[in-house]
């Protein structure tokens, strides 16, 4: 059975026992901060399982693309760790429990999956003996293959929120794939029983006291590892001996030139590059990208690491781009936003590998130097450290450090790398906090939103409205009261508070009653269907059921409505001047300003920002209607309507247009016309990540200001140059043509006076044991300037050892050298310049022939000057 047809006929079968089939949802989470990917299926419904959101349905079933990175190192090396892989689950929200989960599981499998029951064994949680029950007296699996397992295994829980035990399926990979111990079974680590099916029966409610309380709505949430299954059903000993994975492993096996079984160090190659090349095609579909941080340095490192594995095969050009390809060709007609992302994907690997090719350059040169520096100082190992530092700064694997430092004669110390990696793991665990399922103030609002219902929002149609205060928190806790000067968390029947979504900033508001005000400043739906407003009390006694004035603050409403509208406008202008690979990355609405991230692969040219801005102020100006409707996604979209990055739709879907030139769907606030932008002006824009661009804009009394800033700045730069304002750039021009010329009569003047001053340290030259030694003061502005002197001596005088000091600012510039025939003879310039250096209170080092150094008291530089002379003469005795 091929692994489409395992994925179908696990979707049909459930959609048999009345399960919605819903696609996959991205791997990026949607309004989850807490976790970087959905790395299980049950990721997009957490929100229905804390009660947190209202499920569309009470039965679903999924296949979900899933990534996850703890075992990154293992991948390739067994036979099921993967980065990407798919997790066919099906999920009960409140509706049936463990008698119909187990008994479909084992329907499914033995006769859907014809997986023998002879060889099927079952894990429970140690005193689950309801679990027990089902599988033995009601489905018939003998008692001697029901084995209880403890809670490290078989409960499931994450911080305080819903948990509960957890049920397993194995199945029995014959004797000759065990260990051979006497004591082998399910849950020993060899590969003879292998899971392939987890049943979590969410039952428990976990608080922050760590007590457990029986939940009123009891939950199912499944987890079938596809690759497991498949490898099973195909009769093949790893998950990437599918046709999941051989598909793409021969594919790329026939770029590389490397048939897969051809050699241990091929295969484990394109194992690697064939899972890591899966998981970045998918998130770059889903909208990640290569950056330095977050999510996106999760990405640059897979990618970085299937490329490196290429070059350890000794291919050296960009090919990754073409798997990814591949990999959109064979699961394109299950997951569509690939086959409509294909050019996005490809053009960002692509160009991802091209920049890590100039990486691998630049890492080159550095571990050259290290082997260099190895070899003069006599070591025939590099170290851990080094070798580390080049696998963590420049990408490279030990394995091509390893070969590169062995061509010249230079192992490396692996212990010492392995001690160093294992101490950033170590750092990042400390640094890394877990991150709890639900938190106890959000299970405060979850409360208040059963309690009494979703909060009404009015606030499309007014900026006013009469609310009654249901719900209070203060400190962390429910209160019935808040007093003057205390901040405090509010739910209201109704408000017309608009909450932070969307990338646009909430309202700020003031809520009154009677003596009371209270100054609200941040408005959020930390649950669905619930606004929350938080404020601070400036007077008077506020108390649950006062019946309160909410006015949302409408100087500030408009001017972010200004930003919003203008967002739309550009995206639109956007997609016309650079095409329509053009999609929103993320924004932020703000009353000052807007800003703005899309896919685009290039900088914008001065004339793409002009034209942008010409497209934009001319929708502002042709005083286009501002409409907004209410209807389903399907409508929307046969509309022309934009679905925005990181937004989870409903079926019914807010769909707002701005006359024939933008629709987007929204659930922001908006202007009644785009005229009422006043004027539109772009700030600049910039690059925040591989094919990732932003840019920043200003709208109405925000642009008008921008403009007054530049009038002045123009003024004040005219009152400089003394100059009006129509000649301002004229009167610059000359004055910097002017400044060039100087500085070229400057350069002329130093370089006449460098070779006066050489002159006048070759008289300076003594011989010290048949050496030419020239340790003298110096003038020079700075490092670069010293450096260059020390090289014209050197010129001139052949084979010597000069020292110069030379007086900079509080400081002092140290530079030797000595010339290759001498450091033969003892003499190396790293250490001399080092001694020196501590004369002066400071330090330094650098190669044989030429080092560098800096110190602090000027006032020994003559004592630091005989120290030198003297170490050359002691190590020539030596020598």
């Amino acid at each position: 059975m091929s692994g489409k047809e395992i994925r179908e006929r696990f979707l049909q079968f459930f959609a048999s026992k009345q399960h919605e089939i819903f696609p996959s949802a991205s791997l990026i989470p949607v309004n989850d901060p807490s976790i970087l990917w959905t790395a299980a299926g049950m990721v997009p419904f957490k929100p229905y399982f804390t009660g947190a959101a209202i499920p569309p349905v009470r039965r679903i079933t999924t296949c979900q693309k899933c990534l996850r990175t703890p075992d990154i190192e293992s991948v390739g090396k067994t036979a099921r760790h993967h980065t990407f892989f798919e997790m066919l689950g099906n999920f009960s929200f409140g509706d049936y429990f463990k008698k119909e989960a187990i008994g479909w599981a084992w329907e499914f499998v033995t006769q859907h999956l014809e997986l023998p029951a002879d060889r099927l064994w079952i894990t429970i949680y140690l005193d689950d003996d309801e679990a027990f029950d089902i599988w033995h007296n009601q489905v018939g699996v003998p008692a001697g293959r029901i084995v209880r397992m403890g809670k490290d295994t078989n409960f499931w829980e994450i911080g305080v929120g819903p948990c509960g035990p957890c049920s397993e399926i194995y199945i029995d990979l014959g004797e000759e794939r065990g260990c051979g111990s006497p004591e082998c079974g399910v849950g020993c680590d060899c590969d003879r029983f292998l899971e392939i099916w987890n049943l979590v029966f969410i039952q428990f409610f976990r608080d922050e006291q760590g007590n457990y309380t029986p939940l009123e709505n009891k939950g199912i949430d499944t987890g079938m590892g596809l690759e497991r299954v498949a490898s099973v059903l195909q009769g093949v000993v790893s998950n990437f001996d599918t046709d999941l994975f051989r598909e793409i492993m021969d594919f790329t096996a026939g770029i590389l030139g490397t048939p897969y079984g051809s050699s241990p160090r091929g295969d484990l190659a394109l194992k690697v590059i064939a899972d890591h090349c899966r998981a970045v095609t998918f998130a770059v579909a889903d909208g990640a990208l290569p950056s330095n941080e977050g999510r996106g340095y999760v990405l640059r490192r897979l990618l970085r690491r299937a490329v490196r594995f290429g070059r350890l095969l000794g291919y050296q050009e960009p090919f990754l781009y073409r798997v990814s390809g591949a990999i959109i060709d064979q699961m394109g007609d299950v997951y569509p936003e690939l086959v409509a992302n294909r050019e996005h994907v490809t053009r960002v690997v692509r160009t991802e590998e091209e920049r890590f090719g100039e990486t691998l350059a630049q890492g080159t040169e550095i571990l050259n130097k290290m082997i260099a520096g190895a070899r003069a100082e006599g070591r025939t190992v590099l170290s851990g450290q080094d070798a580390f530092r080049l696998y963590d700064t420049y990408g490279f694997p030990l394995e091509l450090t390893k070969e590169m430092a062995a061509e010249q004669g230079l192992g490396v110390d692996e212990a010492g790398f392995a001690a160093a990696m294992e101490e950033q793991r170590q750092r990042a665990r400390s640094a890394r906090q877990e991150t709890e399922y639900i938190s106890e103030l959000d299970a405060l609002f979850k409360e208040a939103r059963d309690t009494y219902g979703e909060s009404e929002f009015v606030g499309y149609q007014t900026l006013q409205a009469e609310g009654k205060v249901l719900f209070l928190v203060k400190e962390g806790q429910r209160a019935d009261r808040a007093a003057a000067g205390e901040e405090v968390y509010l739910v209201l029947d109704k408000t017309p508070c608009y909450a932070e979504s969307g990338g646009q900033v909430a309202d700020h508001a003031v809520i009154t009653t009677g003596d009371v005000r209270v100054e609200v400043t941040e408005v959020t739906r930390p649950v669905e269907g619930l606004i929350v407003h938080k404020g601070k009390v400036k007077s008077g006694l506020l108390k649950e059921g006062d019946a309160v004035q909410v006015t949302v603050d409408a100087a500030r409403r408009a001017a972010v409505a200004r930003n919003h509208s203008a967002t739309h406008l550009l995206h639109r202008a956007l997609k016309e001047v650079l095409g329509e690979h053009v999609n929103q990355a993320g924004s932020l609405v703000e009353p000052e300003r807007l800003r703005f991230d899309f896919t685009h692969y290039a900088a914008l040219t001065p004339q793409e920002m002009r034209r942008i801005e010409e497209l934009v102020n001319r929708a502002i100006l042709a005083d286009l209607p501002v409409e907004v409707l209410e209807t389903g996604l399907e409508q929307a979209k046969a509309m022309g309507a934009v679905a925005l990055f990181g937004e989870k739709y409903g079926q019914t879907v807010r769909v707002v247009k701005m006359g024939d030139y933008s629709i987007e769907l929204c659930g922001g606030t908006h202007l009644q016309r785009t005229s009422q932008a006043g004027l539109f002006k772009l700030l600049g824009e910039s690059s925040v990540g591989a094919g990732l661009r932003r840019v920043e804009a200003v709208t109405g009394a925000g642009a008008l200001s921008y403009l007054y800033e530049k009038e002045a700045q123009l003024e004040s730069i005219g009152r400089l140059v003394k100059a009006a304002a129509h000649d301002v750039v004229q009167r610059v021009e000359n004055l910097v043509k002017a400044h060039q010329e100087l500085e070229k009569e400057a350069e002329a003047l130093r370089a006449r006076l460098a070779r006066l001053e050489v002159q006048e340290l070759l008289s300076q030259v003594q011989e010290v044991g048949g050496v030419k030694l020239l340790a003298a003061r110096a003038t020079a502005a700075d490092m670069d300037s010293l450096r260059a002197m020390v090289d014209l001596l050197r010129d001139r005088l052949g084979s010597a050892v000069i020292v110069l000091a030379a007086p900079a600012g509080e400081r002092v510039n140290l530079v030797a050298a000595v010339t290759r025939d001498l450091t033969g003879r003892g003499l190396h310039a790293g250490k001399l310049v080092k001694e020196v250096a501590a004369v002066l209170g400071g330090g330094g080092g650098g190669k044989p022939e030429m080092a560098q150094a800096g110190g602090k008291d000027l006032s020994r530089i003559n004592e630091a000057l005989d120290k030198a002379r003297r170490i050359v003469g002691e190590q020539l005795k030596t020598a």
